[in-house]
């Protein structure tokens, strides 16, 4: 199998991002955001899924977090499908019911190429200044530009931020399982033929 590696930049009006993943590696990442809260998860989520990861993202933090979440998503999204490539040869699903203290986060993946986010958490509030809400923006933007159908769930968990750190996890483990090399299959994981 290739090396399955991706550098993706955007840059807007509102954000300038860079990222370059890795997708065997051995989850080494340096990510700086400018949103503390993000700077964790994202860390959490190459840590887990043995990804090295290098993200910068500058945003207009100054009007609020928003922008910098989303398109960290889009340029995440776009690693994650640029490395992968044809997806030849990957075991495209994947899961895990990740427990954490008195949290359980459940999530589901299947690399097959089409987007779509099922989300549910019923945690709302702010952790510190970051807008929890602005989880779900990255996930759906991270999905559409990956091409991936992710399914993540906190199932109960009082803390907030132990719930997400749950739900991040639980995505990586994913995230890991479905694109890992399947040694039995060769071409394309469809029945149709292609993704």
């Amino acid at each position: 199998m290739k090396r399955r590696c991706a550098t993706v930049e955007r840059n807007t009006r509102e954000t300038r991002i860079q990222a370059t993943l890795n997708l065997d590696g051995s989850g080494r990442c340096s990510i700086r955001t400018g949103m503390g809260f993000m700077d964790h998860m994202l860390d959490l989520l190459g840590h887990h899924a043995l990804w090295d990861l290098s993200l910068r993202a500058r945003g207009d933090l100054n009007v609020d977090d928003h922008h910098t979440t989303e398109d960290i998503g889009l340029v995440l999204g776009e690693a994650l499908d640029e490395a992968l490539g044809e997806r030849r040869g990957i075991a495209r699903y994947g899961w895990a019911l990740l427990p954490m203290d008195e949290t359980l986060a459940e999530a589901a993946v299947d690399l097959g190429g089409r987007p779509f986010l099922v989300y549910a958490t019923p945690h709302k509030r702010r952790i510190k200044s970051f807008d929890v809400g602005l989880i779900e923006d990255f996930f759906r933007a991270l999905v559409t530009k990956g091409r991936l159908n992710l399914h993540v769930a906190l199932r109960y968990g009082r803390d907030p931020h132990h719930g997400f750190e749950a739900m991040f996890k639980a995505v990586a483990r994913a995230l890991r399982m479905a694109a890992a090399p399947d040694p039995r299959e060769s071409g394309i994981p469809s029945s149709k033929g292609r993704l």
